[in-house]
């Protein structure tokens, strides 16, 4: 057994079998590998077609998950929240078949859930020993999903000027939902009461459990079918494999040494927008080192807890959960992009990064009852500050910055005069990478997607005037960065828009010559003599009946210098309306001829080879990282941090 070192909290990486898996069955190591795959697909595909709210049922903003009885995640898809404090609470020996658990405490969930409309649900897998006949939990079915309404300040439990956790929405610590099969309607008659949707909350907390209860059965069969033995055996293996194959492939590609950056988030929602830090110094161990060769993240650096709602539990647990959700990052220093797409992130990553939190009072390491709704500010900042630090230790070979996570919606009364809410996540461009652009419109949470415009338009009173990409979005660079969505809306009746978004002053960073993408932005009535602009951080902002509302979501930064890209990608960019003829010039250097409506448009190979030139002599020095010009408003007129040079 061994601990992490210098973590606030003690929590063991164990092995159910004497030799961790290594006499398995490697058959039925596969064998069982594809049966949690296809398990917690089967659950997720359950809960998305049984859910009622927008946000489970069409925008999949929900995750299943597969544990052992260590509470190790089996299951690699996908990130999930954590099963230690529902075993804290009650131990596996009082637990009975049917039992289904329930908790969206942030503070005790041991860093599993990050804000309160993360609604998680546990169910116990039991196993009868056919010697004893004695039934014992065994594994453990789990999913958690962002739900529409909680309670709270505001529609969508998500006040933006939170200061107390008490403002967010109702906190449950583990508590049963169901008991030996029987729902706990005293506790579902709370939780519904607290919300302003209560019937597809009602709804989509009976498709979670159902799903689960559904997802044990099928784990059951799998014990049933091979032996508690065998099966464990396999657990081990797969963890195991997980481990060996991240040190041979992975923490190889990282030389031994320390590096050190840092990102932002730009405002809290309650003091003026300013530089809220994320820092890690990454050291890579020698495989000499007493302890082994692992990777080290020390958060020392980071901010103070802010007053508003950007903070995540992140220490608890010995920071497993967040170990795991920093992890698939690495997979990026694969050998090729199919490989990196085969290497799942399970609890095998656990023994191979160490954690250093600073002490409590920090963004990392909050203070109860510090408000959290929107700490994706922070945990999606820091998959940016990891690829970022290891993009130092590897001469850039890591993507440029992605989009993160945001949240914005409308409510009011419909048409009929019904109450309603609706919110949606809409995705951004991702990075552009060494060997290829940045992908467009891609969503942080897997699966995930927009709200489809026939489901809305026909459930809410407003119509989508278009949906489509934002030109110009994506940070130039030889491979460029991927671009974000622009949506707009026209209201029938008059309603609220709220929205929770970050990157609206700090753009996605681009590196190695590569520039920031474009920055998050909401627009009333573009292009009227009535155009206004709206906070990233907005409650309640009053649309009127006829108003149009455009979002643009952010671009990915980009990656190496924009003058090497091949001018035949510029004119096809430019084809595709993806750049305009303005950046092609401006960002690329291109000298473009002809046009797209005339469908001749190509460019000057001379004039381009001319202008390039005389870009780059009148070029000052400049660093290894572009923030893009919010991070000079915010700094204090600084172009960049001391961080971002080699």
């Amino acid at each position: 057994m061994t601990t992490s070192r210098l973590a606030p909290t003690d929590f063991p990486f164990d092995s159910l079998t004497p030799d961790a898996g290594a006499g398995a069955d490697p058959v039925l190591v596969e064998i069982v590998q594809g049966s949690l795959a296809a398990v917690e697909m089967e659950v997720e595909t359950a809960i998305g077609r049984t859910s009622r709210s927008p946000m489970i049922r069409d925008a999949h903003d929900f995750r299943a998950g597969i544990h052992d009885r260590l509470m190790r995640k089996l299951t690699g898809r996908s990130y999930s929240a954590l099963v230690h404090p529902v075993a804290r609470d009650f131990p596996l020996e009082t637990m009975v078949p049917g039992d289904v658990f329930f908790h969206n405490d942030v503070y005790e969930s041991e860093g599993g859930i990050g804000h309160l409309p993360d609604l998680c649900v546990t169910v116990p897998v039991f196993h009868t020993s056919p010697e004893t006949g004695e039934s014992e939990v065994v594994a453990f079915v789990q999913a958690f999903g962002h739900h529409d309404d909680i309670g709270g300040a505001v529609p969508g439990s998500m006040p933006s000027g939170a200061t107390s956790v008490y403002e967010e929405g109702l906190m449950v610590p583990p508590i049963k939902l169901w008991d030996a099969g029987v729902p706990v309607q005293s506790a579902l008659r709370i939780m519904t009461r607290n919300s302003r949707t209560p019937e597809a909350l009602a709804a989509d907390l009976d498709a979670e459990c159902s799903a689960c209860l559904m997802g044990a059965q099928r784990l059951g069969e799998l014990f049933d079918r091979y032996g508690r033995g065998p099966v464990e055996e396999a657990f081990d293996a797969i963890i195991d494999n997980t481990t060996r194959t991240y040190r041979r492939e992975i923490l190889s590609q990282i030389p031994v040494g320390t590096w050190t950056w840092e990102d932002y988030a730009e405002h809290d929602g309650v003091d003026e927008p300013k530089l809220h830090t994320q820092r890690i110094t990454l050291t890579k161990t020698p495989a000499s080192d007493p302890d082994g060769e692992r990777l080290i993240f020390d958060f020392a650096g980071t901010s103070p807890q802010a007053k508003g709602p950007i903070n995540h539990c992140g220490d608890y647990s010995d920071g497993v959960f967040l170990k795991k959700w920093l992890a698939p990052i690495l997979r990026n220093l694969a050998q090729t992009p199919e490989r990196m797409a085969e290497l799942d992130v399970n609890e095998g990553i656990v023994p191979l990064i160490e954690m250093r939190f600073p002490p409590k009072g920090t963004l990392l390491t909050p203070e109860f009852p510090a408000p959290t709704n929107a700490r994706t500010f922070v945990i999606l900042r820091l998959l940016g500050v990891l690829s970022g630090v290891i993009a130092k230790a590897v001469d850039g070979r890591m993507p440029a910055d992605q989009e993160t996570i945001r949240y914005t919606g409308v409510y009011g009364e419909d048409l009929q005069g019904r109450s309603y809410l609706m919110r949606e996540v809409l995705g951004g461009g991702s990075g552009g990478r060494y060997y290829a652009d940045g992908e467009d419109t891609i969503h942080v949470v897997p699966d995930s997607r927009n709200l489809p415009t026939e489901f809305t338009e026909s459930r809410f009173p407003f119509i989508v005037e278009s949906l489509g990409l934002a030109l110009d979005s994506g940070g130039a660079g030889q491979f460029r960065g991927g671009l974000g969505y622009e949506k707009r809306l026209r209201m029938l009746k008059d309603a609220h828009f709220m929205s929770i978004a970050d990157r609206s002053i700090l753009a996605c960073w681009g590196v190695k010559g590569g520039k920031a993408g474009s920055p998050f932005e909401v627009i009333i009535n573009i292009d009227t003599p009535q155009e206004r602009r709206v906070d990233a951080l907005a409650d309640d902002e009053f649309v009127a009946a006829g108003e149009t509302i455009c979002i643009r979501t952010t671009g990915g930064g980009g990656w190496g210098d924009p003058l090497d890209r091949d001018p035949e990608l510029v004119v096809r960019d430019v084809t595709w309306a993806k750049v305009s003829t303005e950046a092609a010039l401006r960002d690329y250097g291109v000298v473009l001829t002809g046009a797209v409506d005339t469908d001749d448009l190509a460019h000057d190979a001379a004039a381009t080879t001319a202008e390039r030139q005389r870009i780059r002599d009148a070029r000052a020095e400049e660093p290894f990282f572009d923030r893009g010009p919010g991070y000079e408003r915010l700094s204090g007129g600084s172009l960049s941090a001391d961080v971002d040079w080699l």
